[in-house]
């Protein structure tokens, strides 16, 4: 068997174990952690039971399992096996069990004692995904609580080890170097202008048929790959192209990660999924795109978004070191090298960001009122546990004290986000519960019946699929309806807890006959009645929710002609989001779903087209007008509170902010890398503390654009405090002033880091880069021609002067014969005159 890295280090990490329950393991990609150490544990005296090694992608768990099979000699499923959601292959004989870290802690909460097992291992934690934090946190607690014989190993491909360390115990950290092979980058740039699709096909190309070798590249998601793909037509005979994502079968994820064939080159367009945890055999080309898909959680909206953003700079990393795992590499870039220092360090923690309903669902149930009091790398914040307990209250899930429910403990035996594992509580109560778990699976898995915004249309196609994954759905779907229980809701009474008659029963408590058995839009409904929509207009472009956004859907669409819409999935701003799916829903499935709801008399709404408000009378339900009635007058009061939420559900963008103020908020950001206690003046913090701020300076007004924008600036110096401001200030000036006196606006937003503009001349004289926060970040300098033309973007000025500089002068004496351009620039005088008239002066 051929030597891995990881075996230099194995010895000592093997004897830590022997005398301390918990390790951190660092080493970098392709050094063999994660196929190596499980194995080799299972020698070890105090190993008797089964060892679980977490994953964080399906795709990986099955990889790593089938790879650490093969180097066994066996089957996978026998000493080694995998369990997924989708999927699994284990037996009794299986020691070491390759799982995905939802499935880790839903495990872990059924048996929080971890009966039979001895080892957790817990890979690629520098991902800092949320089920994985989560699940150390709970494994910690079982460690410190029940089970002082459980290993503990955190393994991290970053060197960020020390605070996982810390975390642990103050447990030993081993350090593996891994194997190196020499990496060139080639950066590229790109044109704004461009398609990424056509700015990636070329590169490709490029790079075809300028390096030998595999190639992967990677961009944003599945659309993006589809397209650049359509672009490849004609690739040159030897090369073959696999597409990589989660959405894929199995097998087509497999040949994509496979060596290929003697005499053959790879070409594998790939979403993030092959960042980690995966060895692309062959390859040692790698072209990125730069860009990454990721979820992020608007709390304001009170829904999941997938966002294209900016790789970090611990992701491109990642991504430029898969061309040199087996060899000698390069690695394409589509940006500016100058860029890369501008890039955000390492994405955020999940936990930071994300919907914490399934995690303060779990902790009650673990018996934690707060989750805070556990073990957490970083802490899960104070304002997504209050929105969190808000959203499980109104799902039942939670009493007012925070304790889980009947209906809480039911939702949370099953495998689903909160909203979900709701519906198919509730749908089982009518008699619906197999159509709801088949609206589980499609609303989980992605691609499952096609892209069709029309749920309905993809449930017919996909119950005529063939192939592995359709039907490993259509298990999945008979397996969740097996486990949904029919349990009644339960409600506070004076005595306690309570059972009650649910929103399943009539008012004798028998159960209802289900109304349109079989409706798929009532399923949804259940699940997200706060995105219940009514058409807007005759084309069916827009719809008004009940949670009060306005959504947008494609006219053409066969929903476009539906009166109400159950929405389930949308995409983009939350004032305009895109349905992505949805099913049709009649008026008397909602009047019987929700006719607790629709209220009657005036009703003060706030109207985000004119940023004012309205007082309407008639019956709506929530945002939505069912019947309209006169203009009414309305309490200031009221009028002051919707002026509040409206800002809370379609963002803060709609207050007139000065444009000092804006920059303030963004000076503020880049200031918060360096000093993080720095107070938080991001979209989502001013949004969770909305009410603190805004209703103070809202009074007496009846549109947002009423406020005064000084008002505003008087709430973020106050939020900031006087030494806040002054920290700020020290670290993120206001304006870059030149030798030549002039000054200059520093734009903390651009994609390069912090920037200016600025005239060459200006800078003679100037034999130091120019820098802030206390001299650790160089400004981006983009260098301009007399007449503001681009000349040089640079982030090293000596060497501007002493390489580049004279092939510039040369140009630029022919353009610009009026103006200097000395030999030595840095020790000339800095000017924005003409020669002739810095003669005169």
């Amino acid at each position: 068997m051929t030597a891995l890295p990881i075996h230099a280090v194995l010895p000592d990490l093997l004897a830590t174990l022997r005398t301390s329950p918990n390790a951190v393991l660092v080493a970098p990609p392709g050094a063999g952690k994660t196929t190596a150490i499980a194995p080799a544990l299972l020698a070890e005296p105090w190993c008797n039971g089964q060892i679980l090694l977490l994953s964080p992608r399906r795709l990986a768990a099955r990889a790593a399992a089938e790879r650490m099979a093969q180097m066994a000699g066996e089957a996978v499923g026998q000493t080694i096996g995998y369990a997924t959601r989708m999927d699994s292959k284990q037996s009794a004989q299986t020691r070491v069990l390759v799982l995905t870290e939802g499935i880790f802690v839903n495990r872990i909460q059924s048996d929080p004692e971890l009966a039979g097992v001895s080892a957790v291992l817990f890979d690629e934690v520098h991902e800092r995904n949320l089920d994985s934090d989560f699940g150390l946190a709970l494994a910690l607690d079982t460690q410190g609580g029940l089970r002082d014989d459980l290993r503990l190993l955190a393994m991290s491909a970053t060197l960020d080890g020390a605070r996982f360390a810390a975390l642990m115990g103050g447990c030993p950290v081993i350090e593996s170097e891994g194997r190196s092979h020499p990496l060139t980058h080639l950066y590229l740039g790109r044109r704004s202008e461009a398609r990424i699709e056509d700015e990636m096909a070329a590169a490709i190309r490029r790079a075809l048929a300028d390096e030998a070798g595999g190639l992967l590249a990677f961009l944003p998601g599945v659309a993006e790959i589809e397209r650049t793909a359509e672009r490849l037509v004609n690739l040159p005979p030897d090369v073959d192209l696999h597409r990589l994502h989660g959405t894929l079968e199995p097998a087509e994820q497999r040949a994509a990660i496979a060596a290929a064939p003697p005499g053959r080159r790879k070409l594998v367009l790939a979403t993030s999924i092959a960042e980690t945890s995966l060895t692309l055999d062959g390859v040692r080309v790698v072209v990125d795109s730069g860009l990454a898909r990721r979820p992020r959680y608007d709390r304001a909206a009170g829904m999941t978004r997938l966002v294209t953003e900016r790789a970090s700079q611990a992701a491109v990393t990642q991504r430029a070191g898969r061309a040199a795992r087996q060899s000698p590499g390069v690695a394409y870039r589509l940006w500016e090298e100058a860029a890369t220092a501008g890039l955000p360090r390492f994405d955020p923690p999940e936990i930071l960001e994300a919907d914490l309903s399934p995690l303060l669902l779990s902790c009650a149930l673990w018996g934690l009122n707060d989750p805070r009091s556990l073990q957490w790398i970083d802490a899960p914040p104070e304002a997504a546990i209050v929105e969190a307990r808000r959203r499980l209250e109104t799902l039942g899930a939670l009493d007012g004290a925070g304790r889980p429910t009947l209906h809480g403990a039911a939702i949370a035996k099953l495998p689903l986000p909160p909203r979900l594992a709701h519906m198919l509580v509730e749908a089982q109560a009518r008699g619906w519960g197999r159509l709801a778990a088949d609206a589980a699976v499609l609303l989980s898995e992605r691609g499952l019946g096609g892209q069709d915004a029309d749920l309905e249309t993809r449930l017919r196609r996909w119950k005529t699929e063939r192939g592995k994954r359709a039907e490993a759905g259509r298990k999945l779907a008979e397996r969740w309806f097996h486990l949904t229980p029919l349990v009644p809701s339960e409600v506070e009474g004076p005595g306690g807890v309570e059972p009650r008659p649910s929103t399943s029963l009539g008012t004798n408590g028998v159960f209802r006959n289900p109304i349109n058995t079989g409706d798929l839009g009532a399923c949804i409904a259940l699940a997200f009645s706060d995105r219940l929509s009514k058409r807007r207009g005759q084309d069916g472009a827009d719809w008004i929710s009940v949670g009060g956004r306005g959504f947008r859907l494609d006219p053409t669409s066969s929903l476009a002609r539906e009166d109400w819409l159950a929405v389930a999935e949308i995409q983009g701003a939350a004032s305009g989001a895109r349905i992505l799916s949805a099913a049709p829903v009649d008026f008397a499935t909602i009047e019987d779903l929700f006719g607790d709801r629709i209220e009657s008399g005036t009703h003060v709404a706030f109207d985000p087209a004119t940023g004012g408000v309205r007082a309407m009378q008639g019956r709506r339900l929530g945002a939505v007008q069912l019947s309209k009635g006169q203009d009414a007058k309305a309490d200031p009061a009221a009028i002051a509170a919707a002026l509040v939420e409206g800002v809370r559900i379609h963002g803060l963008a709609l207050l007139p902010w000065s444009e000092a103020a804006q920059h303030l908020r963004e000076r503020t950001a880049f200031a918060r890398r360096f000093e993080p206690d720095l107070p938080d003046l991001s979209d989502a913090a001013l949004t969770a503390t909305l009410e603190d701020w805004l209703p103070a300076i809202v009074p007496g007004k009846r549109r947002l654009s009423d406020l005064d924008p000084s008002a505003l600036s008087g709430v973020l110096d106050a939020l900031l405090g006087w030494d806040g401001r002054k920290r700020v200030d020290a670290l993120t000036p206001v304006q870059f002033v030149s030798p030549a006196g002039s000054h200059h606006a520093i734009d903390y937003t651009a994609e390069a880091g912090p920037t200016v503009t600025i005239r060459v001349q200006a800078l003679f004289g100037l034999a130091a880069h120019p820098a802030i926060a206390g001299g650790r970040v160089p400004l981006v300098l983009s260098l301009t021609s007399p007449a503001g033309r681009p000349i040089q973007t640079t982030k090293d000025l000596p060497g501007f002067w002493s390489g580049s500089w004279i092939a510039v002068a040369k140009e630029m004496r022919g353009r610009y014969p009026k103006h200097p351009w000395p030999d030595d620039p840095a020790a000339a005088s800095a000017t924005l005159r003409t020669k002739k008239a810095d003669a005169r002066s």
